[in-house]
């Protein structure tokens, strides 16, 4: 199981937390340090089941740079988003986990997290 995290952030210190005290095998990454390029931003949307607008930060001064918030959300524009993402990927909302099952989840929740650990979250 691989966690992306931003450690500023608490919502995955939080996850972290609860993985720990689970006893889950994991590795951490940086995501803004180590960011996902559009290949595997690809692949984590298809695991997640979501597109890229899912997981946008919207909120975040590079959305409103780019103007984000007027972007459609089509599969036209589909690749324009995993773009932004992978080029800003202070845009990528957090944590995500990608579980052993193939899955992933946006863990912003305990029970997100378990539900991740449920799925083959160790290794």
């Amino acid at each position: 199981m691989e966690i992306w995290i931003n450690p500023a952030c608490s919502k995955c210190r939080s996850a972290l937390s609860t993985l720990d005290a689970e006893g889950a095998q994991y590795t951490v990454r940086r995501y803004l340090e180590d960011p996902p390029d559009a290949d595997e931003l690809r692949a984590v949307l298809g695991r997640l089941g979501l597109e890229p607008w899912d997981i946008a930060r919207t909120g975040e001064t590079a959305a409103a740079d780019l103007g984000l918030a007027e972007w459609s959300r089509t599969p036209e524009d589909r690749e324009r988003w995993i773009g932004a993402l992978a080029a800003h990927p202070s845009l990528i909302q957090r944590p995500i986990i990608t579980s052993d099952d193939g899955t992933a989840r946006v863990a912003r929740t305990e029970d997100a997290v378990r539900d991740a650990l449920s799925r083959g979250g160790s290794e």
